[in-house]
């Protein structure tokens, strides 16, 4: 496999780009792909090297690459135009039908990513509480801003400090972290704050670790704790939302937190972000209450075009039944390659989301810290010989879309034995 025209390229790129790269999971070591085209369950490279792609932009392409129906919702807004700085019907149609599947959502508001849906969540929750600590799952990745960008610790209770330069330790004080799964932990930790503890936020199914699932009645234990102290629960479904179930993880394993956030899928492959809960939190978000909130790009037409378009697919199509099948018969293939070559792995999973962790099952992120990670790296690289581009971390999750069609999936296992071995 050629790689020339993507190792110039990343040279080039150095100079110009920090790590040479928009987004730091991208720097692949020795240096990246550089992607020419991708569509359906496929993408090419520069170089003219096709892979079966289980990254999918790291979750948004649940129906693929450049899907018909959302590029042509696309396509027809362009030509209406892409920004008004306005109001839009589209933005009250989309809104209409989040909250529909979520019970969590009475009203919402719409952002450009992930990271702004979070910190925006977190704020409206000390607004409407008037408290200011918040627990954050150990591991869990919320986005790239400060509060939120704190170091992993060791204990059954950590307090925050930051994980990047650039972050007074100010902005993190009040920042608390607890081991996923460790129910006692949070209770602890809740109870122990209880007179300045607003929130707690977390992925009901940790995505950027893995994926790593909660254990027995561990949601439904957490909302319950939150409950009786009065404390804000945001679930970050940005990943999870409209992957697992239309109503995502909340419907799936029905537990209804206080607060949700939501992106990646629901924008259809476009820059989308989206908060939402309670009526009494949200509306204290300007300009009907007193939480500021603000975004030039916030429901952009051609987003919230092509989410509308995603959902009526999801919808009309019953896209979820197959899909979890599919990655229900992958897990299973996987796992007996993995017991055929006597292998201390384990398969990890739900809905169209799997991983192999080299290592023991995880429960939590110190877990997932003990997997073999410069192992899965070697592996990583065959994986791209073979023509299969799975993530190239062991931190992060694999994704099938409905357009990898039954030749891909055994394709891929085929490669996964002989790359295994």
């Amino acid at each position: 496999m050629s790689l020339d025209k993507s190792r110039d390229l990343y040279n080039k790129a150095r100079t110009l780009l920090p790590g040479g790269v928009s987004s730091p999971v991208r720097a692949i070591k020795p240096y990246p792909f550089y992607t020419e085209s991708a569509n359906g369950s496929k993408i090419k490279d520069i170089d003219g090297n096709e892979y079966i792609d289980y990254c999918l932009a790291y979750g948004p392409n649940i129906l693929g690459h450049a899907n018909p129906s959302i590029k042509q919702a696309i396509i027809n807004q362009l030509e209406k135009g892409w920004l008004y700085g306005t109001p839009t019907d589209l933005e009250v149609n989309l809104a209409e039908k989040i909250a529909a599947l979520y019970p969590s959502i009475d009203m919402l508001r719409f952002v450009s990513t992930g990271t702004e849906a979070t910190m925006s969540a977190l704020r409206a929750a000390r607004g409407f509480t008037g408290k200011n600590k918040f627990i954050k799952i150990e591991g869990g990745f919320h986005g790239a801003h400060d509060a939120v960008l704190v170091k992993a610790g060791s204990g059954a209770t950590t307090l925050g400090k930051p994980d990047s330069l650039g972050i007074p330790e100010d902005f993190t004080k009040h920042t608390l972290q607890t081991p996923f799964n460790d129910i006692e932990a949070l209770t602890q930790l809740i109870e122990k704050n209880q007179d300045d503890m607003a929130a707690v936020i977390m992925e009901p199914v940790m995505g950027n670790i893995g994926p790593v699932l909660p254990e027995g009645d561990y949601l439904k234990d957490v909302r319950k704790v939150t409950e009786e102290n009065d404390v804000v629960l945001i679930f970050d479904e940005v990943i999870t939302g409209f992957r697992l179930a239309m109503g995502g993880a909340q419907e799936y394993f029905g537990v209804t937190p206080d607060m949700t956030t939501l992106g990646k899928i629901v924008g259809g492959g476009m820059p989308i972000g989206v908060f939402g809960g309670k009526k009494e939190i949200i509306e204290m978000i300007a300009p009907s209450g007193s939480v500021y909130q603000a975004g030039t790009f916030s429901g952009s037409p051609a987003s919230v075009a092509a989410g509308l378009a995603v959902l009526d697919v999801l919808e009309k199509e019953e896209v979820h039944k197959k899909l979890n099948a599919t990655g229900d018969m992958m897990r299973s293939r996987l796992s007996e390659i993995v017991s055929d070559l006597n292998l201390d792995y384990n398969v990890v999973g739900i809905s169209s989301m799997f991983k192999i962790f080299f290592g023991d099952k995880p429960l939590n992120y110190q877990d997932v810290l003990k997997c073999d990670k410069e192992g899965y790296v070697q592996f990583f690289f065959k994986m791209l010989d073979s023509g299969v581009f799975i993530p190239p971390s062991q931190f992060e999750t694999n994704f099938i879309s409905t357009a990898h069609s039954e030749d891909d999936i055994e394709k891929t296992l085929t490669a996964y034995e002989a790359n295994l071995k």
